[in-house]
């Protein structure tokens, strides 16, 4: 494969190979993760079978962010995304912050998600679990650095097994309910309110579980970044956008009514996770194989496009001089090769410090990650506030258009607001949101340091010509 370092006056040179399958079913399972089937245990735990009015209020925050961020991408679709929406409506120092932090939390990710399928492989296989987690890093950034397509392909793949597994889930939970399965312990929907009724620990305990729930629907705007690298961006960021209503309302609304109004919520073991207990009690054979397999596809599917997305953005970040220019350098196919292999020897690094390093302080680093998808939220509703004017004024009507705007957009800006407050009132969620503020903090001070210079160079420029006249 030929490198190249296209200069910036050129265009960005990247792929174009994700075919509209691709961008379609990265949209969809987008939203699901690993967290969906093996995390819903604690939101369950915590609010009970009132978590769907959690999921409700995360996933209605989810539709608007989107819908804001569809408008933007498809009247100027961008693999930088968001990132440089925030650059154009409030300023370089924005884009900057809301770039580095979205990167930092992708890289993050992938120990996570690395040592989650490699504690699946060491217990059907065994081995040292670090050598699986390296094995599937480098697996799949060896699929990403080939072309954008070889990830579109894996991620087609991945995310149609999780599809077909939510889909089997509900079938299943349907006809358990109706009292269709010979050998299933359970049935109706009488656990909606059986034990302590149907909120039984308080609208408190909505919120605090609505916290849990917010990050796990962070994905759903990688379609904005990979439909890019597509022959017609606006098409699929459009389809996405449409879409992320019904996809909310069947992957995590639908699955999880079957999960409280089949079983007990006080019964749910976080560590087996909520799925693999309800299929066990639905008299389904090898609940827990079939778990696994589906955990660990989430898991692969996570990890590919954590890869991704942050090799994206670091290439965009680079694109706009906020980066080392080095991370520019593209590959024949159009792949940010150098991005590409930052972003996994930074996240493979993590892996190791995993293990290596005292669980708390390895906790601490997580932790800064806890806010950054609010902190995107908040950008992409402020940025959608300037960037639709400049749209209105310039007659400009994209594919997507926010509704009833500006109110809704408001609406937006004040939920995050109040969720950002909620975390600090709440003990649990407390150092997480410190810590991701001291993250944001250092981002923002960078960012404003770097708007800085770039103006003083600027202006400095605009003087030569005069100053030798």
């Amino acid at each position: 494969m030929a490198i190249t370092d296209k200069p910036d006056t050129e265009e960005h040179g990247l792929g174009t190979s994700l075919k509209p399958r691709h961008v379609t079913m990265i949209s969809i399972a987008g939203v699901i993760g690993a967290g969906l089937f093996v995390g819903s245990a604690n939101a369950i735990a915590t609010a009970g079978p009132a978590v769907l009015l959690a999921y409700f209020f995360a996933g209605l925050l989810v539709i608007l962010v989107m819908r804001m961020l569809g408008e933007m991408a498809t009247a100027n679709p961008d693999t930088g995304s968001f990132s440089t929406y925030a650059t154009r409506a409030l300023g370089h120092w924005a884009g900057f912050s809301v770039g580095w932090l979205y990167w930092w939390f992708w890289v993050l990710v992938i120990p996570v998600e690395a040592t989650a399928a490699a504690a699946i492989l060491t217990n059907w296989l065994g081995g040292a679990q670090w050598m699986w987690a390296l094995i599937i890093v480098v697996a799949l950034t060896a699929t990403n650095l080939i072309s954008v397509g070889n990830y579109g392909e894996f991620e087609f793949w991945f995310a149609l097994v999780k599809v077909v597994a939510i889909i089997a889930f509900i079938g299943l939970g349907i006809a358990a309910i109706l009292g269709w399965l010979p050998n299933s312990e359970v049935s109706g929907v009488d656990q909606l309110w059986a034990s302590g009724g149907f909120m039984p620990l308080g609208f408190g305990a909505v919120i605090a579980a609505m916290l849990t729930t917010m990050f796990s629907f962070m994905g759903s705007e990688i379609v904005t970044i990979a439909a890019a690298e597509s022959k017609d961006p606006a098409k699929g960021i459009t389809r996405a956008t449409n879409s992320v209503i019904w996809r909310i309302s069947i992957f995590y609304f639908g699955s999880i009514f079957i999960i409280v109004a089949l079983v007990p919520w006080n019964e749910l073991d976080p560590a087996t996770g909520s799925y693999q207990y309800v299929l066990s009690k639905m008299g389904i054979p090898h609940a827990e194989t079939i778990m696994d397999i589906v955990i660990l596809t989430a898991v692969a599917s996570c990890l590919n496009s954590a890869l991704y997305t942050a090799s994206r953005m670091l290439y965009s970040l680079g694109d706009r001089g906020d980066a080392p220019r080095a991370v520019k350098k593209i590959t024949s196919n159009g792949v940010p090769w150098i991005a590409v292999i930052a972003s996994m020897v930074l996240g493979f690094l993590a892996v190791v410090g995993n293990y290596i390093l005292p669980e708390k302080l390895f906790t601490y680093l997580l932790a800064t990650t806890g806010a950054v998808a609010l902190f995107v939220y908040l950008a992409i509703a402020s940025s959608q506030l300037v960037l639709r004017r400049q749209l209105d004024r310039d007659g400009e009507r994209p594919a997507v258009r926010m509704w009833l705007y500006p109110w809704l957009t408001y609406l937006a800006i004040g939920f995050i607001v109040f969720v950002l407050v909620m975390m600090v009132v709440r003990p649990e969620q407390r150092s997480s949101i410190l810590l991701s503020a001291v993250l944001a903090a250092v981002t923002v001070i960078g960012g404003v340091l770097v708007q800085r210079r770039n103006t003083r160079r600027d202006t400095v420029a605009a003087r030569v010509p005069g100053d030798s006249a």
